[in-house]
């Protein structure tokens, strides 16, 4: 009865992972619990940049758009802002760590050009101008 239990979800799994076009990556041993299924990526939509690609090392990269939001105190700008190829993102308005300084420079409605370093998931603005 154990060895139908799970083969059972093993073919579950098997067909989950069909589904999503990627290959069973394990069969299930004897006695042994079967994987948990891996959970797909979400989908970046909004102000929530999850999912988007990300390297795994320092990348910089070059944005512009419009200031939508600062908050020198925390140390963020939030920009809509166009699509940004060297990460791999698409147009959406986001927030994005800067120093107080940089912070300062600009205000809400500013169309900006901004050079971001890209690391760990998420984008740091290192230099802003005004448009």
């Amino acid at each position: 009865m154990k060895h139908l239990i799970l083969t059972a979800a093993a073919l579950g799994l098997a067909g989950t992972l069909a589904a999503c076009g990627q290959k069973e990556a394990a069969t299930v041993e004897a006695g042994a619990a079967p994987p948990a299924p891996a959970a797909a990526a979400p989908v970046a939509s909004g102000s929530n940049m999850t999912g988007m690609a990300m390297p795994a090392d320092a990348k910089m990269a070059k944005g512009t758009g419009t200031v939508t939001a600062v908050d020198a105190t925390a140390g963020t700008i939030t920009v809509d802002h166009a699509p940004i190829p060297e990460a791999e993102w698409p147009a959406m308005t986001m927030g994005f760590k800067a120093t107080p300084a940089l912070a300062q420079s600009v205000k809400v409605g500013d169309k900006v050009a901004f050079d971001l370093k890209l690391q760990g998931g998420a984008g740091e603005i290192t230099a802003i101008q005004k448009q």
